[in-house]
């Protein structure tokens, strides 16, 4: 099918921009796996640009959108008659003894202890004064979300529930298409909209922060509300709606997709909720609930333009996301249907995560051509000193002396994408095992890799090879792959894994969320458990993490990993370090076969022509980590490795010759001289 704007994702933001570009004249489609599960559902419609402090650009923004929320909100109840349960309330935020008197705020009215309490009955005693911000509002988060339905229903956007969008088909530098459970889908411009989940189709640094939150009743015998303006408090906010219910939120959780919510997570608001308005201690708890707040590491969202020309980004809002949905709706249909560029986007570009020798037009991340790469050093010098010869030149040796022969063109290829992180280098090799670190550091440059796996449990014990790794490889250009060498179990591998999380955050990887799972009880043949590795996928994959686990060469397990949302499966070509070569090839030519994701050769490999003969097979990459460390001389074998990844992957796009069982002349028959 085709659709002129095309919206993934079915939160506030994808609703209120197909609102808006409806409005203008636009076909639109939204796609969405859950209505329901957006976080807009979860939040507490806090309009509070004032009261939270928001500085910068991010404060302009939050004030311009709040300013647009009256008229946004009356538009939309107009169009749908349904009440959003937009009030301008005035949000309250209380200073407890022990703050000080003037917090830094940048405005707002100061209230002192005498006048605070009379304007507010029911506060805590400790409360010795306040800021008030008569302009900062509250809107029914779960209303505005049925408002935004209707209207969008109403004008005759297409609402497409239940679609999960599996990944994002690129070509010259645009989108093409969407793959998605129900098949292919087509449009002219794309929207990012997937908050949270952002992550799973592009690797933007966009993480899920937790919120548990919950609501309690007025009780029947109180005839008014207690509260007629948000209280927002430390590490608490308060908020009354006019149907006699309280919001009380919310946790600030980094867990990944980690669901539920806990005691230690309600009791901690409930604390502090009861300690700044002490009577809701004996309100009845009507509900709690949990939500996934879309994070990136400066807290400010990604909006506007991308790598690729007819794709839009309006994610990463974190907290502000209810406040936000009128001004995003209207800079991006802005940009989209006249090209005007509110200046305002610039603090808000993609390209503010990029490292500074990216272009700002063109990024790793998005890349989508053949690349065919060549050892170098960073000054364009081989590294590789004792390899004998220099780099073969076709121009050299073929026509000698008469004109150069015609370069050859690279077949086309697709890039290695995994977990929506594309890589052009399709060999990865690893830390351990070398002699010291500065030959590994050789190894990696000559290797010409982008994914260096590192088994957490030796650096964080400085084993012996892995000292000072952290300051061994430039993680600017290398991806992390951690990988959780020497667990036993699934729960070992579980919290060695969360660990390995935090470990990429500590050198600058903020968004790698890889794991390269190994649970291996056997400590003779080091063959991986099935069942344990299956087990700790499943909750890892509910964790948020890429999972890459090193599998036996099991198709029916392969698929089950694939099933339960893995990114790879590592099969092993022969026992761990036996170097041995392809011993598994039946089983791994119909994981091949049957995988939707990508398959990495791991572990058995112990020359260039297994390299080689494995991608041949249609591997999609090889790990290698023994036959380069333990060779005579590392850095000409990772080199080796390096090229044979190449040429056994073109070997494989050129499609070889058919095997016959009898012979065939090279030269033809017809027209020889008798």
């Amino acid at each position: 099918m085709k659709s002129e704007i095309l919206i993934i994702g079915g939160g506030i933001m994808g609703l209120a921009t197909a609102i808006a570009l409806k409005m203008r004249g636009c076909n639109v489609t939204i796609l969405s796996r859950d209505f329901q599960a957006a976080a807009t559902y979860a939040a507490a419609g806090m309009l509070a640009p004032e009261a939270e402090q928001v500085q910068g650009a991010m404060r302009e923004l939050c004030l311009r959108s709040r300013c647009l929320y009256p008229e946004w909100i009356s538009k939309l109840e107009e169009i749908t008659g349904i009440n959003s349960g937009y009030w301008a309330c005035g949000i309250l935020v209380p200073v407890y003894q022990g703050q000080g008197e003037q917090k830094s705020h940048l405005s707002g009215n100061w209230l002192d202890k005498q006048t605070i309490h009379q304007y507010q009955s029911g506060l805590g005693q400790d409360v010795i004064g306040g800021y008030w911000y008569p302009e900062d509002a509250q809107v029914d988060n779960r209303r505005l979300a049925e408002v935004l339905f209707a209207a969008a229903q109403s004008l005759g956007v297409e609402l497409k529930e239940n679609v999960t969008v599996e990944g994002i088909q690129q070509r010259q530098g645009q989108v093409i298409a969407v793959q998605t459970n129900h098949g292919v889908i087509c449009a002219e411009h794309y929207i990012l909209a997937t908050g949270a989940w952002s992550n799973e189709l592009l690797p933007l640094p966009v993480r899920p922060r937790k919120g548990q939150m919950l609501s309690v009743i007025v009780p029947e015998y109180l005839p008014e509300l207690p509260l007629n303006r948000v209280l927002f408090g430390e590490e608490i906010y308060i908020v009354p709606r006019r149907d006699k219910k309280i919001i009380i939120g919310a946790t600030v959780e980094d867990v990944g997709f980690t669901p539920n919510n806990t005691p230690i997570g309600i009791e901690s608001l409930l604390q502090k909720a009861i300690r700044l308005f002490p009577e809701l201690k004996d309100y009845a708890i009507a509900q709690m609930w949990w939500g996934y707040r879309p994070a990136t590491p400066d807290e400010l969202p990604i909006l506007g333009e991308s790598p690729l020309k007819n794709l839009t980004f309006a994610t990463g809002h974190h907290r502000n996301g209810i406040l936000l949905a009128p001004i995003t709706s209207v800079l991006i249909a802005d940009l989209i249907t006249g090209g005007k560029f509110d200046p305002i986007l610039e603090n808000f570009h993609y390209s503010r995560f990029q490292s500074p020798n990216q272009s700002s037009t063109s990024t790793p991340m998005f890349t989508n051509s053949a690349n065919f790469n060549h050892v170098t050093n960073g000054n364009g010098n081989n590294p590789i000193e004792n390899l004998g010869k220099q780099p073969f030149n076709q121009n050299e040796h073929i026509n000698k002396g008469k004109q150069p022969a015609p370069t050859l063109e690279p077949i086309p290829d697709s890039p290695l994408v995994i977990a929506g992180k594309t890589f052009k280098s399709r060999l990865m090799t690893g830390t351990g095992k070398y002699r010291s670190i500065e030959e590994m550091q050789q190894s990696v440059i000559a290797s010409g890799c982008e994914i260096v796996t590192v088994a957490v449990r030796r650096v964080q014990t400085n084993a012996p090879g892995h000292e000072g790794l952290a300051q061994a490889l430039d993680w600017d250009k290398i991806w992390m792959l951690p990988n959780t060498a020497g667990c036993k179990t699934a729960e070992e591998a579980i919290r060695v894994a969360r660990l390995g999380r935090e470990m990429a955050k500590l050198l600058g990887q903020e968004d790698n969320n890889f794991i390269k799972l190994e649970v291996i009880p056997d400590a003779k043949y080091l063959l991986p458990d099935p069942i344990g590795t299956l087990q700790a996928a499943e909750q890892l994959v509910k964790e948020g993490f890429a999972v890459l686990p090193y599998i036996n060469a099991d198709p029916m397990l392969a698929k089950h990993l694939e099933d339960v949302g893995c990114a790879t499966v590592m099969p092993l070509a022969a026992p761990i370090g036996s170097g041995q070569g392809l011993k598994t090839t039946a089983n791994i030519q119909i994981i091949i076969e049957n995988s939707k994701i990508p398959v990495v050769v791991d572990a058995g490999i112990g020359a260039p022509s297994q390299a080689a003969e494995a991608m041949e097979m249609g591997a999609d990459a090889l790990l290698i980590n023994s036959a380069i460390a333990l060779a005579v001389n590392s850095s000409a074998m990772a080199y080796a490795m390096n090229l044979a990844a190449i040429a056994g992957r073109m070997a494989y796009l050129a499609g070889r010759m058919p095997i016959k069982d009898y012979a065939i002349a090279s030269s033809p028959l017809t027209g020889t001289v008798n």
